[in-house]
């Protein structure tokens, strides 16, 4: 037997229907305001990534201006010191010039820190702040380049050496290994890591 449904029947599916629509409603109002206040963190997290990207450029340059002065400061120190550390090398010095520069065709370029001339030789000597085993290998090849860059020079011998405030002993030893001389810090000095038995290769 069917049940009569009655106008207190309807009237109650009703309201319980217009509740959950109304439940619905609240439940949609809260999640719109999560996306809004999720979307404003969001800004707020992107302005905050901009600053700090703004601000790690800044550092980034200042660090690269540093890195020009110090290594100024470096070459600075050296400079005076490759006339009496050659000098106690049986190697006389006449002149002493820093960053000699020069071009050839096809973009090639080379930059010399400091430039050490005599009567029959010339060295060649890349200062560093602090020198790697790339920096080694990179000078290697500039030796090898130099009287292409600077044929003037090409009936004299070339020596090459490397220069730095902080120095590992590998790469001094990889330094020493490739015929180059290399000047260290001690305090506020500087002196040759090679023994008195070194013989420099000549390029």
């Amino acid at each position: 037997m069917s049940q009569t449904v009655t106008f207190d029947d309807v009237w109650k599916m009703f309201q319980e229907t217009d509740r959950k629509f109304q439940e619905t409603d609240r439940k949609f109002q809260e999640t719109d305001r999560e996306i809004q206040k999720t979307g404003q963190q969001i800004k707020e997290v992107s302005v905050q990534m901009w600053e700090t990207d703004r601000k790690v450029k800044e550092v980034s340059t200042q660090i690269g201006r540093l890195g020009g002065r110090l290594g100024e400061f470096v070459e600075g120190l050296v400079a005076p010191a490759c006339k009496t550390l050659f000098a106690q090398r049986g190697i006389p010095v006449h002149k002493v010039s820093r960053r000699i520069e020069a071009d050839l065709p096809g973009d090639r370029h080379m930059e010399i820190d400091l430039f050490v001339v005599n009567t029959d030789s010339v060295s060649l000597v890349e200062v560093k702040s602090k020198l790697t085993v790339e920096d080694v290998r990179e000078h290697t090849v500039r030796m090898s380049e130099f009287k292409d860059f600077f044929p003037e020079y090409a009936d004299k011998k070339a020596i090459g050496a490397v220069a730095g405030m902080v120095i590992e002993e590998n790469v001094v030893r990889f330094a020493i290994r490739n015929g180059l001389f290399v000047m260290v810090q001690v305090g506020d000095s500087v002196r040759l890591a090679n023994d008195e038995a070194f013989v420099p290769r000549m390029w």
